[in-house]
């Protein structure tokens, strides 16, 4: 499946659903961007299952500013409505597909009940 844009206001939904969602945050006059794009897309094409989204921060300024995107390219990994990855800079081909297999592996019952802990610690 190729990549789709998305909106602001179809951000929250789509990475709040069941599934893998993988966000790229990016910009027409960046470099990394453009040398990351094609990668995104083509890796895109062999996880149907995926679904892969590309964010045009100068289009979706509002968007950006709430997910504090200041460096980009910024892609963040979500799995059933969970945040796991957000890390800025362009990956190579190889390490999009090593950070796909880490996700895919995860046992989110055992990350939501980290989570869920991790929420109950005192804070400082």
């Amino acid at each position: 499946m190729a990549a789709i844009n998305v909106t602001g206001e179809e951000f929250q939904d789509l990475v709040q659903k069941p599934g893998i969602t993988l966000v790229d945050f990016w910009a027409e006059w960046c470099g990394p961007c453009k040398q990351f794009g094609p990668v995104f897309e083509a890796v895109s094409e062999s996880h149907p299952d995926i679904t892969f989204a590309k964010i045009d921060t100068e289009e979706e300024r509002a968007l950006a500013a709430a997910a504090g995107i200041s460096s980009i390219p910024t892609l963040m990994a979500f799995r059933d409505g969970v945040l796991l990855y957000r890390e800025a800079g362009a990956l190579p081909e190889s390490s999009l597909r090593e950070l796909i297999a880490a996700v895919q592996a995860l046992d989110m019952d055992q990350v939501r009940k980290e989570i869920s802990e991790d929420a109950h610690l005192p804070q400082e």
